[in-house]
């Protein structure tokens, strides 16, 4: 399918299934990790480590990193195809998503030595970027007002701050950072002035950096992080100091189109199963599947999912060509989220009382698809976008 932007010459767009490959290899993986692998990595608060080695030996999580550092160099679209197939088997991707979504920073601002030092070890899962700090207590998503600050002294940067949500922090090695090297009020753009690094963490923890789990509604092993007056190499930057806000921009596109794929295999999932259930299950000598009642609500969220998809696969179509593509990353963003949590209320109330039960994995499932019209940005804030940058209605904050 061609589609006509309005920056650039058309781009194409695969219908159907594409990527039936990578599919069929991921959906084989997953069967060996079925519904009783994740509720009792749920009830431990556990990190899926068999999970996150079967896709690292499978090549998986080095989709995006480039054949010369030991890489797939897969487009953006096809590392998505591998998170949402993990969704729709019944899986959980979160464990493994950032190690995709921020080599949108890595690759693209990341120095030759930078590149050359640690691609190769993430290609091949001797280290693992699986940490993105970014969101703090008291600035959350205004991210201009962080308050962290990075502070150079000779050929160190000395780290004084926290962050807060800063999933996996306790199971990777490095961290992309992003920090205010330049004082709000010395800045004539609220914008400059905030800097990026890749933080070794292995020799950090102990040394100015602390890390401490919070327990939250889903096992996504989230954690808060402290640095007091934490010392990293200079060569730490990634992308030029001040700039650090378009570095990491690259990297936020990447990840709402990434996690756009997670809701989108979160509807695909809940819509199936609401089917197979609502053919199955009788009441009143019937399947309750002939109930308008149960049907209206799972077509609606099969539609919401359609249509969801297609805007998706247009914002990777135009990440991959270099396209601007803020406005339909955030409108993938909201639209899977939200077409996920209609399959998932519709996919609880087809269940009934069984959808509470632990066993049928909805409940979790169901938990799971909530987070993500809030995280990693909430629907509000990408309404708020919309209004203000594509519609030119007045800034609302």
């Amino acid at each position: 399918m061609t589609v006509a932007t309005d920056h650039a010459a058309p781009i194409s767009m695969d219908l159907g299934e594409d990527y039936p490959e990578i599919r069929e290899s991921v959906r084989r993986i997953c069967a060996d990790f079925p519904g009783a692998y994740w509720r009792d990595l749920d009830e431990r608060e556990a990190y899926p480590s068999e999970f996150v080695q079967a896709m690292t030996e499978a090549g998986f999580l080095a989709a995006l990193i480039p054949e010369q550092y030991g890489g797939a160099g897969l487009p953006l679209r096809a590392a998505g195809v591998i998170l949402e197939e993990i969704h729709a088997s019944g899986g959980n991707a979160g464990a493994t998503h950032a190690q995709m979504y921020t080599m949108g920073s890595v690759l693209r601002h990341g120095s030759p030595a930078q590149k050359d030092k640690y691609l190769p070890k993430i290609a091949s899962g001797e280290l693992r970027l699986q940490a993105f700090g970014v969101t703090e207590p008291t600035s959350g998503t205004d991210t201009t007002k962080l308050k962290t600050r990075a502070v150079r002294e000779g050929d160190e940067y000395v780290i004084n701050g926290q962050k807060i949500w800063t999933s996996r922090a306790l199971y990777s090695d490095l961290m992309l950072l992003l920090a205010r090297t330049t004082p709000l009020e010395e800045v004539t753009k609220k914008s400059e002035g905030l800097s990026v690094f890749l933080v070794d963490m292995r020799k950090a923890v102990g040394h100015g950096m602390t890390i401490r789990p919070i327990k939250a509604m889903i096992n996504h092993n989230t954690t808060e992080v402290f640095f007091d007056n934490l010392r990293i190499p200079a060569d730490s930057l990634v992308g030029p100091e001040g700039k650090g806000l378009k570095v990491i921009l690259d990297g936020m596109n990447a990840e709402r189109i990434l996690v756009s794929h997670e809701s989108l295999g979160d509807a695909k999932w809940f819509v199936r199963t609401a089917v197979k259930y609502a053919n199955e299950r009788v009441v009143f000598d019937r399947p309750i599947g002939k109930n308008q009642g149960i049907q209206f609500p799972i077509a609606k969220a099969y539609a919401q999912t359609q249509a969801a998809e297609l805007m998706l696969r247009k914002s990777a179509a135009m990440f991959e060509a270099g396209l601007p593509c803020g406005e339909f990353a955030n409108l993938s963003k909201l639209l899977t989220a939200e077409a996920a949590w209609e399959a998932a209320e519709a996919c609880m109330q087809t269940h009934g009382g069984f959808a509470y039960a632990r066993e049928y994995d909805i409940e979790r499932k169901w938990r799971e698809a909530r987070v993500q019209r809030t995280a990693p940005i909430s629907t509000n804030l990408i309404l708020s976008y919309i209004a203000e940058h594509v519609l030119g209605l007045p800034r609302s904050y």
